[in-house]
């Protein structure tokens, strides 16, 4: 059996490298449980703590620990293999870190098979087979890859105080946050259905024109009157009133936020004066008046986590980058037939 948890781990590392799915006909049983879909958030029993390492976990009645003798007598042993709880933390730690209690869950049914499988597998020689071999060459390369990437990560985590310190100081403008009111007015008012008879291309493109120039006029009345002191509260509710909008009127305190929490085109609005009122901001989602109550830098204490992960995103991302630097790859275009970019929308067509 000494193949066989090696081909479970195989398996399993192979899909989750792969980026295509399984095919559709391959048993439930026979997936790594991590390409499921029904991951629920299940937590382990409260007695899992209390599980022994040398004790069973799982159990298979059937499936010899080692290969079966030829003849066997009533006094035999049944034919049974024990999984451990440290075997089995062995293997769901070699696959995926801090792996889910339901992935675990989901392991621990497919395990039993994928063993039988391969039991079946090494009893018909196909560990002989050039194919065989050939998958688990290429598994290696895979297993190697992502276990150079799991060094890279652990490695990028150690990031010290001052790190982070000078990221937050030389990225000062990233923390910014200031405390916003908003009012949103919608870009068209309702406007009753024309009558039937009225109805033509030229009749609707002048409605809609009338009613997105009443919004507008709306729009820079209650900008005026915002920037001269009236609650952003009622004037919320008057925009929507003027609109003919049924909704709830939005809340316009936005509270802090920083600017990349805005559209980029409403950026401007981290730039207002405290207690200034902008000009009003039209895209084809409407029309947005804001007011600057208040700006100041997080502090340092409060974006650690953040700059954190950011930090050592881009170390793993530099680290990654200097293995793959120096090579570069030529593709024999006569065997593989040019490179097929995707084409967007506006991309070319093949005529």
């Amino acid at each position: 059996m000494r193949c066989l948890p090696l081909l479970c781990l195989l398996l399993g590392t192979l899909a989750w490298g792969q980026e295509e799915p399984l095919p559709s006909n391959v048993p439930p049983e026979y997936r790594p449980p991590i390409t499921r879909d029904n991951d629920e958030q299940q937590a382990l029993p409260a007695s899992a703590s209390k599980v022994a390492p040398d004790a069973a976990v799982i159990t298979i009645n059937g499936l010899c620990a080692q290969a079966a003798p030829s003849t066997t007598s009533p006094s035999s042993p049944p034919c049974q293999t024990v999984i451990t709880r440290a075997q089995f933390e062995k293997l769901t730690d070699a696959l995926l870190t801090n792996m889910k209690p339901s992935m675990k869950r989901q392991l621990a049914s497919s395990y039993p098979k994928l063993l039988a499988m391969a039991r079946e597998a090494e009893v018909r020689g196909l560990e002989e087979n050039p194919r065989f071999e050939e998958r688990l060459a290429f598994a290696r390369l895979q297993i190697l890859s992502q276990e150079l990437v799991r060094q890279i990560d652990e490695e990028s985590a150690k990031i010290s105080e001052k790190d982070i310190e000078d990221y937050y100081h030389n990225h000062a403008a990233l923390f910014e946050q200031a405390t916003l009111e908003r009012i949103f007015i919608p870009n068209r008012k309702h406007m009753d259905p024309l009558p039937r008879e009225m109805v033509t291309p030229e009749a609707l493109k002048a409605q809609r024109k009338e009613a997105e120039e009443v919004m507008t006029r709306v729009a820079e009345e209650l900008r005026a009157r915002a920037a001269a002191g009236e609650d952003f509260v009622k004037l919320q509710k008057e925009a929507y009133a003027a609109a003919g909008a049924t909704d709830v009127p939005p809340n316009p305190n936005l509270g802090q936020l920083r600017s990349g929490r805005l559209p980029p085109a409403h950026a401007s609005a981290f730039d207002l004066k405290l207690g200034q009122v902008s000009q009003v901001l039209s895209d084809s989602t409407g029309h947005y008046i804001y007011k600057l109550n208040a700006k100041g830098i997080e502090p340092l204490k409060e974006v650690t986590d953040e700059i954190h992960k950011t930090v050592q995103h881009q170390h793993q991302e530099e680290a990654i980058k200097a293995v793959q630097r120096p090579i570069t790859t030529e593709i024999n275009e006569a065997y593989f037939g040019p490179n097929q970019k995707p084409s967007g929308p506006e991309g070319p067509r093949s005529k």
